[in-house]
């Protein structure tokens, strides 16, 4: 028979086997879970990686980001005026180039006048398609055999091709080229903002320049709503000489002043290539 003390050790080797059963099982979902834990890590990890790979390196046709300070390149848009609205004194030579123009260096306009030469730096850094349109019509004579149209006190006013021959006409003054562009360069914090040897554009209006500009052979206060074209470098004198005449007050009282008592006229209008 079996004794008590036999059947007591039986009964504790029962219980521990089962202990021992319970924690092995216990140890295999630990570990199965960890494994499950540590799976879905690496899977994060990698989705992780592959996320940063495709923005750190990118599609190759997406624009980089500009980096702060970099220059950005002048796009100069050249408005066509409608045929419909086009004035018999419109001059059509075509629009400018459509390339980005030189936004560095110097450019000079050189003017042959019956007074003598006149000639203006315009600095492309200040005015890249003022001066790329100036270009543009020069080369196509635009301002050949034309004359000086309009003078204020201190300002004399050229630039129309149709402004031409003997006396003036009513419509001198509203002739231009076929197309329209963008203020550049306007005096906004100088004064007197339009000093004696400045040069800028006439308009009719924000952005409406074409091809008349006026030098200024005395100090004016305007508006800053013109274009700071260049600067007579030479031929200041010439501008005072042409103009001692004064004018015939056609304009008066409003708009105000006249054509120049002495006829001025530009015999030929040249611009530099960039330098």
């Amino acid at each position: 028979m079996t004794s008590t003390r036999e059947r007591q050790r039986a009964a504790a080797r029962a219980r521990l086997e089962k202990e021992m059963a319970e924690r092995a099982a216990a140890a295999r979902k630990r570990r199965q879970l960890q494994a499950g834990v540590g799976a879905g890590l690496a899977l994060v990890l990698v989705v992780a990686v592959v996320v940063w790979v495709v923005v750190a390196v990118g599609d190759d046709e997406t624009e980089t980001p500009q980096a702060e300070g970099e220059a950005v390149a002048t796009t100069c848009v050249w408005n066509e005026v409608p045929a419909e609205q086009r004035r018999p004194t419109i001059k059509d030579v075509g629009l400018p180039p459509t390339t980005t123009p030189p936004d560095s260096g110097t450019q000079v306009m050189t003017l042959d006048t019956n007074f003598g030469e006149i000639q203006v730096t315009m600095n492309l850094a200040d005015v890249p398609c003022t001066a790329a349109s100036f270009h543009h019509l020069a080369s196509q004579n635009f301002w050949d055999n034309t004359k000086c149209h309009r003078m204020f006190p201190g300002m004399l006013q050229c630039g129309d091709p149709s402004a031409s021959g003997e006396g003036y006409r009513e419509t001198d003054g509203t002739g231009g080229p076929t197309y329209q562009f963008a203020n550049e360069n306007l005096p906004v914090d100088d004064r007197p903002a339009y000093p004696a040897g400045v040069v800028a554009m006439a308009n009719s209006g924000p952005d409406t320049n074409g091809s008349q500009f006026f030098f200024i052979y005395q100090d004016v206060e305007l508006s800053p709503d013109y274009t700071v074209l260049g600067t007579v470098t030479e031929g200041l004198d010439v501008i005072q000489e042409a103009t001692e005449a004064g004018h015939d007050g056609a304009f008066e009282p409003s708009p105000g002043g006249g054509h120049p008592n002495n006829d001025i006229l530009i015999n030929s209008l040249t611009v530099s290539d960039p330098q």
